[in-house]
């Protein structure tokens, strides 16, 4: 799994404007956020891009970011959030992998929290990463004492049943488990 060193490593935008879509051209260019160290540095580039006009009304024909940046509003076709590199950079403090904060927000929906709160959420209820549902419980009765270390060879455990009943205190998203 990719430990991003900055959740912003993935986010681009193709960056015109509405003048020019207007008038049939849809020139503009791909802009990488990471490559600039806060808002004001990524909005004179996107001013010194158009510099032909005026007062540019900046278009985002396209963009590429992960789904909470676009759940929570930071962007859209005609909009991009000035809080986008604070947010970034809380998510960058936190210890957490980006992936985790997404299946996180996979699991629970649109999350509309500030980000402080999300972040304490996450990482109050993560569980870890396991490749099934078998796996996530058998290791979890495990570690707590439930499982005896040295079942007799007679004893079977239908881990399937276990982990379909614990399962109902526990949501899951491309392999990151969180508790309810």
């Amino acid at each position: 799994m990719a430990n991003l060193q900055n959740c912003l490593d993935n986010c681009s935008l193709y960056v015109g404007t509405y003048k020019k879509y207007n008038e049939g051209s849809i020139f503009g260019e791909w802009l990488n956020l990471s490559d600039y160290s806060d808002y004001n540095e990524l909005y004179d580039a996107m001013k010194e891009l158009h510099n032909d006009e005026e007062d540019p009304e900046f278009m985002f024909q396209d963009f590429e970011f992960p789904k909470f940046f676009i759940n929570q509003g930071l962007i859209s076709e005609c909009h991009i959030s000035e809080k986008i590199y604070e947010i970034a950079e809380e998510i960058n403090n936190s210890g957490l992998e980006f992936e985790i904060i997404e299946a996180y927000i996979d699991c629970r929906g649109n999350y509309n929290k500030d980000i402080q709160g999300l972040l304490y959420e996450v990482s109050e209820s993560y569980s870890g990463e396991y490749n099934s549902d078998e796996d996530f419980v058998q290791e979890m009765l495990e570690q707590d004492g439930s499982i005896p270390e040295n079942l007799p060879s007679y004893v079977y455990i239908d881990w399937e049943a276990t982990a379909r009943h614990l399962m109902y205190d526990y949501s899951t998203s491309n392999g990151f488990y969180f508790r309810n």
